[in-house]
């Protein structure tokens, strides 16, 4: 069995990335979410920059984090990336099972940077859907997309190796 080492993974070019923009009303919000494929599953790497700050040092500094089913970080006036559609969720399984639930982003002076290890997915069926980055933190429990809040970030997944 082979020993999993992620600065070694980290170290070698993602198979594939989704590059963040904010909504209109997050203009300078923007970041990388990168995907390595390793043994195991998938290395989950995201460096996300300018989050809106919260007023509060007591308020919840998580944001929901998904992979949505939709292939356009596009929208309307209600919802910017309306385009995204749900939760990428292939199984049919409940919130927070769903194959595109990700751990929430944690909000430190703006920025976040999160890496965790799935095998939910592999790297050649994510490829263009939509990374969603929610105003609020996904609760786990309401279903069925954990009550998270509008749609603040997107970015489609694009391969980078072959």
């Amino acid at each position: 069995m082979e020993n999993f080492v992620i600065s070694s993974a980290l170290s070698k070019k993602p198979c594939a990335e989704a590059c963040i923009t904010g909504s209109d009303k997050y203009p300078r919000l923007k970041g990388k979410v990168m995907f390595h494929k390793v043994c195991g599953g998938v290395l989950v790497h995201a460096e996300i920059n300018c989050l809106p700050r919260k007023c509060d040092s007591c308020e919840n500094p998580f944001y929901g984090f998904h992979i949505h089913s939709g292939m356009e970080c596009k929208g309307n006036k209600s919802d910017p990336f309306a385009d995204a559609d749900g939760h990428y969720n292939p199984d049919k399984c409940s919130h927070p099972c769903h194959a595109g639930d990700m751990p929430p982003l944690f909000n430190a002076d703006g920025k976040a940077v999160l890496v965790f290890l799935t095998d939910k997915f592999d790297i050649e069926e994510i490829l263009g859907k939509t990374v969603i980055i929610h105003s609020m933190a996904d609760d786990f429990t309401t279903q069925p997309s954990g009550s998270s809040g509008e749609k603040i970030a997107c970015g489609v997944i694009k391969p980078i190796c072959r």
